[in-house]
């Protein structure tokens, strides 16, 4: 069987995609797929890539290019994950350095009355879906790798405590982001929620729990609190899924809507959580055949070969937020407003994690 995570990685490092101009979490996202089939062939020149790209951001004492805590921008953690796995491979002091540098934003980031990050010191009060990828999942690993003491309590927190502030109690489906303060213009004033439910950014939700999950020991109870937050949230997911493609729309609530569409980073993230959760043993609500179909759905739907033989990952939502500007006001117009586009980081990594999950289920 064909590899398309190979294909992926091979068509990314043949484009030789810009993935230096910023420390950016996308960049990170992208490599970490790229080190899944790194691990998977073991063939350097996934290896290599990785180092051309990180070896322009780490300098030889460990300082990180474009990084500011002082920011306390929560994405700016979530290369930190990249950082460790080289670390491992390398044991460089610089990289460890630069691990220890990120983690050590949390000890002072600010936090909402019941201790969740705020997305941004700029978004003071709020919590996003896509920061628990962010913040949460590299502190886990850090943890994990680092630390000598396991101690994932405060990374739990993170979940238990923003899950009841974003989750919508009739679909059991997220909001995508929620408000403690109730004052921004796109915030329900009774509720502090946004107004729909974005899929990349339940995508980043499932993905950090699941990631997180993989990291703790089975006996720790707080494992299993985590694996229930997961199992309503993925099984909240497949009531949405569209029957036809088996893939997610944009507004993944609203299939009805005419403006709406099929987009390939939510439905790849939601993909990959499946298959991982299914492979921990966390999840049991779908079977093997409903998981082939799934995975089908994103080759179906996203994947083009170019004339070229490069694969083309089509249908990303570009980028969404709340806030910042004041078009970013959280309605569906507003989502369906921000450009589709192709090959961008935000997909290409997620696709990367759902292929070489996929591969190795099925080869199995």
């Amino acid at each position: 069987m064909k590899s398309y995570a190979a294909w992926m990685a091979d068509s990314i490092i043949k484009r030789d995609q810009n993935l230096t101009d910023h420390w950016g979490y996308e960049y990170g996202l992208t490599l970490e797929g790229i080190f899944e089939v790194y691990k998977s062939t073991k063939d350097q020149k996934y290896l290599d890539f990785i180092n051309k790209v990180m070896d322009t951001f780490i300098g030889s004492d460990g300082s990180i290019r474009g990084y500011s805590p002082d920011e306390y921008n929560i994405d700016h953690l979530n290369n930190g994950k990249m950082v460790l796995k080289l670390y491992e491979l390398t044991h460089e002091e610089r990289y460890l350095k630069a691990a220890k540098s990120l983690a050590k934003q949390a000890e002072t980031h600010p936090r909402t009355q019941d201790k969740v990050f705020w997305h941004k010191m700029i978004y003071p009060h709020q919590i996003w879906c896509d920061g628990l990828y962010m913040g949460a999942a590299f502190l886990a690993a850090f943890e994990r790798k680092v630390k000598e003491q396991q101690d994932f309590s405060d990374v739990a927190l993170q979940f238990i405590n923003s899950y009841p502030h974003l989750v919508d109690a009739k679909t059991g489906l997220l909001y995508h982001a929620y408000d403690e303060s109730k004052s921004m213009y796109w915030a329900d004033k009774q509720t502090g929620h946004s107004a729909h439910f974005w899929g990349r950014a339940m995508g980043w939700y499932v993905m950090a729990l699941i990631d997180v999950i993989e990291l703790m020991d089975e006996s720790d109870p707080l494992r299993a609190k985590l694996a229930d937050i997961l199992d309503k949230c993925l099984s909240a997911l497949l009531k949405v899924q569209d029957p036809k493609t088996h893939v997610w729309y944009q507004i993944l609530d609203e299939a009805d809507r005419s403006e709406n569409y099929l987009e390939a980073s939510a439905s790849c993230m939601i993909t990959a959580a499946l298959f991982k959760a299914v492979r921990l043993k966390v999840f049991s609500k779908i079977s093997v055949e409903e998981l082939k179909a799934t995975y089908q759905g994103l080759l179906d739907q996203f994947i083009l070969e170019t004339k070229d033989g490069l694969l083309n990952l089509n249908k990303i939502c570009y980028v969404a937020g709340l806030g910042g500007k004041t078009y970013r006001d959280g309605s569906f117009a507003y989502y369906m407003s921000e450009p589709i586009i192709s090959n961008e980081p935000k997909g290409l990594g997620p696709f990367l994690f759902a292929a070489s999950e996929a591969e190795k289920m099925l080869a199995d």
